[in-house]
This record gives structure tokens, C-alpha cells and sequence, in this order.
């Protein structure tokens, strides 16, 4: 029924491993170290903003104004107000303004070019198996520990609430050992103010 055999190019075999995928604070700690500014700017912007490394890079510095970003995904075509922390803040504005910088990275970066500085970075800074894409669903997972609900977190990372389970149950809260801790704390909190009977 065709020409063309799918089995002679098959092309790259991927196979996701998120359950190891995960970001560590003394990872991003030791690619903040050695990494240059813009890739630190550019970390820091994946993880505060939850979005996609192509939306990251063709933000313009008129979509920052001071206290949100605001951006049309280019998967979803959903336009996205993301409310900006004082970490993040405090980058973009020591960012020095150029007349002629387009992007907030202050040149227009491939995809390609970008992918294989960071890469660079990574090995230097001797992080394995961890992605620039990892950051997102990092994120996700930051944002659960700190007590978000689950619309939340879809609201700022523009994931549908169901994907956002699916995340969180498949592939990083198994293995994050501050849930359990923040969910112990919890318990500890309900029952000291009385909401548990004993």
C-alpha cells in the first residue's frame, strides 16, 4: 500500500526515564556555579516559569514588565501570565538593556545551538541523565511539595490538570523524600490543632 518502508530509516529510539529525571538542588547548584549567565538566566527561567525551553528562548524583553511574563505557548497557542519570584526578578533585571536585543537573552539563539552550550555545561558540571526539559517536570514537582494543588500547578505550568497527576503519580513524587516529610508535618499540624480525633 506504499512506496516507502518504515522499517529501512526507523530513525532514534527514545525511551522516557522520568522517574530518574529529576533535578536535585545540589544539581542546580553546581550548573549555577560553572554555567555562564546565560544559561543560568536561562535555568533559572525554566524553573520558575514551568514553560518550554523554544518559548524560554524567543521571549521578548516587551514580555517582562517588571512583575509577570506573559507569553503564547507555541505548542498550545494558550496565551500564559506567569507571576515572576524574587529570584527570578532579580536575574532579568540585573539583565543589561540593549537597544538592539531582541530576547531577554539579548541575541536570538537555535534551538541546536543552545541545546549543545547547555549540554557543554551539564558535562562540566558533571550532572548525568539530567535535560534542560527535566527542569519542567522538576518544577511540577517543586510546586506539589510546597502544598500547590494540583489546578494550580496546571494553571502556571498550562498542563491539563489530568496531565499534572499523571506526572506527579508516575514519575517524581514516588521518589521524593520531601513529600513524605511535608506530609508527615501535616499530619503532625492536624493533630496538634485537634482536627484528628483520638
Amino acid at each position: 500500500m506504499t512506496n516507502a518502508n518504515p522499517c529501512e530509516r526507523p530513525g532514534k529510539l527514545y525511551r522516557a526515564k522520568c522517574s530518574k529525571s529529576v533535578w536535585t538542588h545540589a544539581d542546580e547548584g553546581a550548573f549555577l556555579k560553572i554555567a555562564l549567565q546565560s544559561l543560568c538566566l536561562a535555568n533559572l527561567m525554566a524553573v520558575w516559569t514551568r514553560q518550554r525551553q523554544r518559548d524560554l528562548l524567543r521571549l521578548t524583553r516587551s514580555a517582562y514588565d517588571g512583575t509577570h511574563i506573559r507569553l503564547r505557548q507555541s505548542k498550545t497557542h494558550r496565551r500564559v501570565v506567569i507571576p515572576i519570584a524574587t529570584p527570578l526578578r532579580t536575574a532579568l533585571d540585573a539583565v543589561e538593556n540593549s537597544e538592539t536585543a531582541e530576547t531577554i537573552h539579548g541575541a536570538s539563539l537555535t534551538s541546536q545551538g543552545f541545546s549543545a552550550s547547555w549540554r557543554k555545561a551539564v558535562d562540566k558540571a558533571q550532572i548525568v541523565g539530567l535535560t534542560f526539559h527535566d527542569l519542567r517536570g522538576t518544577a511540577v514537582t517543586h510546586l506539589a511539595i510546597a502544598g500547590c494543588f494540583e489546578a494550580e500547578i496546571a494553571t502556571i505550568t498550562e498542563h491539563s490538570m489530568k496531565d499534572v497527576g499523571a506526572i506527579l503519580d508516575e514519575h517524581y513524587l514516588s521518589r521524593d523524600s520531601e513529600l513524605a516529610e511535608s506530609a508527615i508535618k501535616k499530619l503532625k499540624m492536624s493533630e496538634n490543632s485537634g482536627n484528628i480525633p483520638k
